[in-house]
């Protein structure tokens, strides 16, 4: 029986992305998540899946009470839920401003986890969640302080959460993708004093192949996506060599 798939940032970026690659005999309708309505109309010209647009602010509290009321109401079954609303500040602690940094832990964190809170009870066997993580959360980041703490608590939170959901036929994926050139969120990220201390961003992905990897691991139940080969290879040097030294190597590819 074909389900919802509720996306959360999916104005833009890899959440658009995704909507665009749905395919139209495994969804009955998508619920499209984003701060800009204009943006969640649109979307109905990218999917031959009807579009559902509810423009939230998911930093907002009495956003997340209007989906659990919305969700109460219409008691959907949720075959994929993908937490991809998410946003980032290059930076250092002095330089990103105290309401980005609330933010970035408000939307990266806090309301991923709320989504995933509400839309479980409405998930069943085969039922899929992705959260879009990212590589930066394999290790710290001077610069991208706050966002890559964010990403590593989101990594962690689902990896803890496909254990607690062992048995029910609801898989988790923790999506983690290097640098994706074609979004929105590196002209996003530089847009603080302190931007020009990332110079490069090399060997960056495409959003598409990235989304087309991302899932085909999701479907497949896999515990992390690392979508492209420099995030499989960061994640595993990450494993092996001491932080202290991954952020010297960071250092050097930064300013190069």
């Amino acid at each position: 029986m074909a389900g919802i798939a509720l996306i959360t940032g999916a104005s833009s970026g890899l959440g658009q992305e995704i909507v665009r690659q749905l395919h139209r005999e495994k969804y009955e309708e998508i619920w499209a998540i984003a701060r800009r309505k204009e943006r969640l109309l649109a979307l109905q010209e990218l999917t031959e899946i009807p579009v559902r647009a509810i423009p939230l602010d998911l930093t907002e509290e009495s956003s997340i009470g209007e989906l659990e009321t919305l969700l109460g109401e219409e008691k959907p079954r949720i075959s994929l839920l993908v937490n991809a609303a998410g946003f980032g500040k290059i930076g250092n602690y002095a330089e990103v401003p105290r309401r980005d940094s609330d933010r970035m832990i408000d939307l990266n964190c806090r309301a991923a986890v709320d989504l995933c809170t509400l839309a479980i009870p409405y998930m069943g066997k085969g039922s899929h969640i992705m959260n879009i993580c990212s590589t930066a959360g394999f290790q710290p980041f001077p610069q991208l302080n706050v966002y890559a703490a964010s990403k590593a608590f989101l990594y962690r939170y689902s990896r803890a959460l496909r254990f607690e959901l062992l048995g029910t036929g609801i898989s988790v994926t923790a999506v983690c993708p290097y640098w994706v050139k074609d979004t929105e969120f590196i002209p996003g990220a530089k847009e603080t004093k302190g931007s020009g201390k990332i110079r490069s961003f090399p060997l960056a992905s495409g959003k598409k192949s990235v989304v087309s990897w991302a899932l085909r691991d999701t479907y497949m139940g896999l515990p992390v996506s690392t979508p492209g080969p420099v995030c499989t290879a960061h994640r595993i040097f990450a494993k092996f060599i001491p932080a202290e030294a991954m952020m010297g190597i960071w250092e050097l590819i930064r300013r190069s």
